[in-house]
């Protein structure tokens, strides 16, 4: 079951940031303040980088899971150091 875009927290940019490299992701390009990251065999995302600007958290599901191509495991793991994508207080 996918985890819904409420569930995600909304971050800093600069923890987003953090979170992509982790996964692998690099600085392409940048202009400004806007950056490419590329990572091998994922698509590129764009990042209009401001770092204590919040990226809400359905930009943050839409990075995660339709641009890097993250499962629900992944980003549970990624996010919230769990093993499965489930709910749970």
């Amino acid at each position: 079951m996918a985890i819904p875009a409420s569930r995600y927290p909304a971050l800093k940019a600069r923890q987003v940031l953090r979170l992509l490299e982790r996964i692998g992701y690099e600085t392409e390009r940048q202009r400004g303040s806007h950056r490419k990251l590329v990572s091998p065999g994922r698509r590129p995302i764009g990042f209009a980088f401001h770092g204590g600007t919040e990226v809400p958290p359905r930009a943050l599901r839409h990075m995660l899971v339709q641009r890097a191509g993250l499962t629900d495991e992944e980003v549970a793991r990624l996010l919230w150091g769990k093993r499965t994508a489930g709910g749970g207080t």
